[in-house]
């Protein structure tokens, strides 16, 4: 009621009209217009100007207050779509001797209203994790893997984080790598935001845990690769649709980069990890991946051909130089004439020349 003592309709039926008029954004593809009025929060002045025609006019002031993003794609716009959306829902109302007089579209936060998220528009605020707290997670430059457990097989876990690490992936592993002073939930998130691939280690009960469902629901939302390792139970519910990785907790490291290899963020990380081979084993096994890989920059086959002509280790390794094709494979200049269609030289010094 207002201080002259008139009660308005035209204020009271502003939700139903804004959802007809998403509807109708939404079939006339006026995607942005929709987009405001989706996201907006929204109050009304009521009695923001009046016309003694036809027994007295009211019109009200509709203000529509919407997310940063949303204001300043539209800002430019502005009073075109202010004209717009205020005609636009005259059009659709019948109510007499009430109308909106104006639009105003401000900038401010989004509230949550269940017919705003219904319309799949609704932006909702992202988690934000400091350069510190990621570094504090996760190793510089390595391909960060979250492993999702129980608790009850926290130790044999462990034991995949040194293989994982060898071919330049690094792991998060809830129950270790918790720092004592942060809070347990908190870290995890961090780690679920910041990761660039999920594996699901599937053992009896991982469906029981309190928290293993939840993180494979972060992951299908954030999109990234989902590995689903087969270590006694089966894959369900929306991991059912992965196929399921079946190895043994001693072979899963290799099974499960072999499956990364084709990420790029993956192949760089290992790069880095063959510039930093420390024995011929370790380049033994680090060969085992080339064969996986498909595409390289132009700067990570140089740092490869200059890993291999100045680290001994990479050299010396069979996997690497190709002197023993049948059990070691073909070596590095071999895979790299594959992936690049160049030749590759291997000198009588060794080194490998372009």
């Amino acid at each position: 009621m207002t201080e002259t003592g008139m009660q308005f309709e035209l204020p009271r039926a502003i939700e139903s009209l804004l959802t007809t008029l998403s509807k109708l954004y939404a079939q006339e593809g006026h995607r942005q217009k929709q987009e405001i009025i989706v996201n907006a929060q929204v109050r009304i002045h009521e009695q923001w100007s009046y016309d003694n025609w036809n027994g007295g006019t009211y019109g009200h002031a509709l203000y529509l207050t919407v997310p940063e993003n949303l204001y300043l794609e539209s800002v430019r716009r502005r009073e075109d779509l202010e004209s717009e959306i205020r005609a636009d829902i005259n059009k659709i109302h019948n109510i007499q001797n009430e109308f909106i007089d104006t639009v105003f579209l401000e900038m401010e936060s989004v509230e949550d209203h269940d017919w705003r998220r219904e319309t799949g528009l609704l932006q909702s605020p992202r988690r934000t994790v400091t350069a510190e707290t990621t570094d504090r997670i996760w190793k510089t430059g390595c391909y960060r893997v979250f492993l999702s457990h129980k608790a009850e097989v926290k130790t044999k876990v462990a034991l995949l984080k040194a293989p994982l690490g060898s071919f330049g992936a690094t792991c998060f592993i809830a129950h270790q790598d918790i720092h004592p002073t942060k809070v347990w939930q908190d870290e995890i998130e961090s780690a679920l935001t910041t990761m660039d691939a999920f594996v699901a280690l599937l053992t009896e009960g991982f469906h029981n845990s309190d928290w293993t469902d939840q993180e494979v629901g972060f992951a299908l939302g954030r999109g990234v690769p989902l590995i689903a390792v087969k270590l006694g139970n089966d894959p369900y519910g929306f991991i059912g649709k992965f196929q399921a990785l079946s190895c043994s907790w001693e072979t899963a490291p290799l099974a499960i980069v072999k499956l990364l290899a084709k990420e790029s963020r993956m192949v760089e990380a290992y790069v880095s990890a063959v510039e930093g081979c420390s024995s011929w084993d370790h380049g033994n096994m680090l060969a085992k991946l080339l064969p996986l890989i498909d595409s390289l920059t132009s700067e990570q086959v140089r740092r490869l051909v200059q890993a291999y002509n100045e680290n001994g280790e990479v050299q010396g390794s069979f996997g690497f130089n190709g002197a023993i094709p049948g059990t070691y494979g073909d070596g590095l200049a071999s895979h790299l004439e594959r992936i690049t269609g160049q030749h590759f030289e291997v000198l009588s010094t060794g080194e490998i020349q372009v």
